[in-house]
């Protein structure tokens, strides 16, 4: 079966303030997503890679994707990370059911070959793999300013990606999201959780070094990580 990795770089990265994708700043001396790409493109267990880019930014990734040797298309993404994961389902449409594809945000430039080997293990026994790091702060719901419940710290992760499915499964989450005019969710587990509830998602661990780079103060952050990794 293949392995199809999806690099999610449709965002424009608004909290970054940079006037740019986040995805084209430089780390290390070299762009964010192409350190992701990378990150796929190297793994034994990848057979290719899609770049999902920001509308208008189509060239620049093409230039960041032109060396890597698994990467078989870049294709516009949405406004929306949901709308960008239909468009690469569109992308890999008549595939058969059982090819492993990973969505991963492409402004998680760090993700080690480790955590991808536990995805695609995962994916031997299930439809749906979450990667998931132990919360070691304590999470509380708030309504209307006041804390209204405070799950135990214990039962609580904090989700990274590449999140894996069997292409069939999150096809058919999506189709159904896809015809929900009340659709609201910020990755692909939460649609497949919401639309298909009786596909079980398994959680393998993640790694603390798999950050998304999303506000100024990451990029001092990762920075740090890639002259460690020099």
């Amino acid at each position: 079966m293949a392995t199809v990795a999806v690099v999610l770089a449709g965002g424009i990265g608004q909290r970054m303030g940079a006037g740019r994708p986040k995805q084209l700043i430089e780390v290390g001396g070299r762009p964010i997503l192409a350190l992701s790409v990378a990150a796929f493109d190297g793994h034994p267990g990848v057979d290719e890679v899609l770049v999902v880019m920001a509308a208008g930014h189509l060239r620049d990734a093409a230039a960041m994707a032109a060396p890597f040797r698994k990467v078989a298309g870049v294709i516009e993404g949405g406004d929306t990370r949901t709308a960008s994961s239909a468009a690469a389902l569109r992308a890999l449409a008549g595939r058969p059911d059982d090819t492993r594809v990973l969505f991963h945000d492409a402004a998680r430039p760090f993700v080690s070959r480790a955590v991808i080997d536990r995805v695609l293990a995962g994916l031997d026994g299930y439809e749906a793999v979450a990667v998931g790091v132990p919360s070691s702060d304590t999470i509380v719901e708030v309504s209307g300013g006041m804390v209204a419940a405070m799950p135990p710290r214990e039962s609580l992760v904090r989700f990274q990606t590449p999140q894996g499915f069997r292409l069939g499964a999150v096809r058919k989450a999506y189709e159904a999201a896809l015809a929900d005019p009340a659709l609201r969710a910020t990755d692909d587990c939460g649609i497949v959780h919401r639309y298909l509830p009786d596909v079980p998602i398994t959680v393998v661990l993640g790694d603390e070094r798999n950050l998304k780079v999303t506000h100024p103060l990451d990029i001092v952050i990762a920075e740090h990580l890639a002259a460690e990794e020099a």
